[in-house]
């Protein structure tokens, strides 16, 4: 048999991740596209003896070029040629879907539509006829539900019958005018592209397409382009690439009209909390009320489960420790220490904020936190989205790094990852309510929380201004409230916790095995006299916190463990002032994470500017650390 490949498109929050693990199950694989930092998921399946490959493509709303998600689907199917594009449609939204639609249609791949979501459609009061959706487009159409699993199987025949024919779409006809200056520069252009129609390629130049006026370099084409577009804008009084994309949407909304009909329906519970999440006054204490809770209750389940992990584990590190001497047991001790060390963040802290996330995101409420975060992230030039990865950064930075990919351009994704990094995580979390929150005062602690968020604004505000740019918009899907898929959150909570432990795991292990061998050679005094000028003169610490703030690149919480170890108490009021206290932990909180978080830097930007800003963030911790030290003193704190 055929071995088949299918390419899920399809614009956001449509369902196709819920398609995508159905089709797949347990075979499947996130990694990254080929040299790019956009995820990519894949899998297998085999049906009626059939091999199949399914590519879950991007959620995006067209095939321009202005992300970096739309030209690694046009590429993919362009490219790459799978043998049939399911195209995903929220039947709720039947128009705004078919806009992208129409210019999968223009590429010229088999294709099926999936229109999912036909339950929400109904509570809605819209009712979809299939069959006259099908006639309309000329491609096969298969109602869904993807959260019940309910017509998968039929789509799945649908697309296998569709490779298996390679019947392709007709494209659908535009207005005269467009169809008219599609069909001279087609006539121009003489040579027949071996990836691109000659129509699909008019149609781009009239829409202005910087990748394709790339491929098309005779000069009669280019001025032929130019005279129909100049002609296009005097009859619609508009540029061309907008008066095409009002084609588009024109032609959008006519076939919408033609295949569906709407009820009259009344107003439910999930509109009347729409208009409130939303609301431009009472959307904003709603999310405060949520975001706090999220956090109340990760931090609560977190400390329970540290006390359950760390009784359970410690009481194997006292049995391994009888059996295990001399300088290669102290070695492997420390590696399970780095063990112990890793499951106490991942279980009781980061995978219930992952789940939390999951369950806001599959509601559709994450979404509007972006919506009402919008106006204050375009102060450091981002867009509400952005707000999404310094969320995570509250639970760990290497995954608020890693989802900094949901940004559009390469100068968001920048600005976003710098800016995360200066959120601090749940070690950092640890060292602030261990030390300052129950020595010094818990406004004292929350204090240094309001600084945090002042300097993550001012530094990102600079960050926007010096780096060459235009800031986007914000454009995203809305989507309606629905209750989360448990299966698809579970699944997208074990991806993001495995990214995480593939990445922090190795290096917080050989961490805490470096550390022993330097404590081994007796190396750590010799640094903490290399360090005084700084620490001692300039930020007013004890000699020794010089070692803590080195070796606390490699493990945040390091720096209160071995400030324990090294003080030896746990009552650090006998040893250190106030003042201290507050101080190193504000220069805990503010320079670079952590080794693990370098890494992911270094995964997303590149290893020059993953340099660039750890250098800058440990210089500016302790220049900011030395100005506090001397207002407290002079604050008489």
């Amino acid at each position: 048999m055929k071995k088949i490949r299918i390419a899920l498109a399809g614009n956001a929050n449509v369902g196709k991740s819920v398609i995508f693990n159905q089709l797949t199950g347990l075979h499947q694989h996130i990694g990254n596209w080929p040299g790019k930092t956009v995820e990519k998921a894949e899998g297998t399946l085999h049906f009626k003896g059939h091999t199949i490959d399914v590519i879950d493509l991007p959620g995006i709303y067209s095939l321009s070029t202005f992300s970096l998600e739309e030209i690694i689907s046009r590429e993919y199917i362009i490219d790459e040629q799978p043998d049939v594009v399911i195209n995903v449609i929220d039947a709720s939204v039947l128009e705004r879907n078919l806009y992208f639609t129409m210019q999968l249609l223009e590429l010229g791949r088999p294709m099926v539509i999936a229109l999912n979501q036909i339950d929400t459609a109904k509570k809605k009061g819209i009712q979809i006829d299939p069959k006259q959706l099908a006639r309309l487009l000329s491609v096969p159409v298969v109602p869904t539900i993807a959260v019940k699993s309910q017509g998968i199987t039929d789509l799945l025949e649908h697309a296998i019958s569709v490779a298996l024919s390679g019947k392709k779409p007709k494209p659908l006809k535009y207005g005269n005018e467009i169809e008219g200056a599609i069909s001279k520069i087609e006539k121009k252009l003489k040579f027949a592209h071996p990836k691109y129609s000659k129509r699909w390629l008019a149609i781009k130049m009239l829409q202005d397409d910087s990748e394709v006026k790339k491929l098309v370099t005779d000069q009669k084409v280019i001025n032929e382009a130019e005279s129909v577009a100049k002609y296009v804008e005097k009859i619609h009084k508009h540029s061309c690439p907008t008066a095409m994309a009002c084609e588009i949407y024109g032609k959008a909304a006519t076939t919408a009209g033609q295949a569906q009909t709407r009820m009259k329906k009344e107003r439910r519970l999930s509109d009347r909390l729409d208009d409130l999440s939303t609301h431009k006054l009472w959307g904003y204490p709603l999310m405060a009320a949520v975001l706090l809770g999220v956090f109340f209750s990760i931090f609560t389940f977190g400390d329970f489960m540290v006390g359950l992990i760390e009784d359970s584990l410690l009481g194997i590190m006292e049995v391994m420790e009888q059996f295990l001497h001399g300088v290669a047991g102290e070695l492997v001790l420390a590696g399970i220490e780095g063990v112990i060390a890793t499951l106490t963040v991942v279980i009781p802290y980061i995978l219930p904020f992952y789940i939390i996330l999951g369950v806001l995101e599959s509601s559709g409420y994450l979404a509007r936190i972006a919506f009402l975060m919008d106006n204050a992230m375009h102060k450091i030039g981002l867009h509400g989205k952005a707000f999404i990865p310094l969320m995570l950064g509250f639970g760990c930075n290497v995954p608020a790094c890693l989802s900094c990919r949901i940004m559009e351009t390469h100068r968001e994704r920048l600005i976003a990852i710098f800016v995360t990094t200066l959120i601090p995580c749940a070690a950092v979390t640890t060292v602030i309510l261990g030390l300052v929150g129950r020595f010094v005062g818990i406004w004292w602690a929350l204090g240094l929380y309001i600084v945090d968020a002042i300097i993550v604004f001012a530094l990102g505000r600079i960050a926007f201004k010096a780096l060459p740019g235009e800031p986007t918009g914000l454009i995203m899907e809305m989507p309606a409230y629905k209750i989360p898929h448990y299966r698809t959150v579970l699944k997208q909570t074990w991806f993001k916790i495995k990214d995480f432990v593939y990445v922090a795991f190795p290096i917080i292990i050989a961490s805490t095995i470096v550390i022993k061998i330097f404590e081994i050679m007796g190396a750590l005094d010799v640094i903490a006299d290399v360090m005084s000028p700084v620490t001692v003169s300039w930020l007013g610490l004890p000699a020794i916190t010089g070692i803590l703030l080195i070796f606390g690149i490699l493990r945040k919480e390091l720096t209160l463990v071995m400030l324990a170890t090294y003080l030896g108490t746990i009552n650090f009021a006998t040893v250190l002032t106030p003042v201290q206290m507050i101080v190193f932990a504000l220069v805990t909180m503010l320079y670079i994470p952590c080794a693990a978080t370098i890494a992911a830097l270094v995964r997303e930007i590149g290893m020059r500017k993953a340099g660039l800003i750890t250098v800058f963030e440990i210089a500016f911790a302790i220049l900011i650390g030395g100005i506090a030290y001397r207002l407290l003193l002079f604050l008489g704190v």
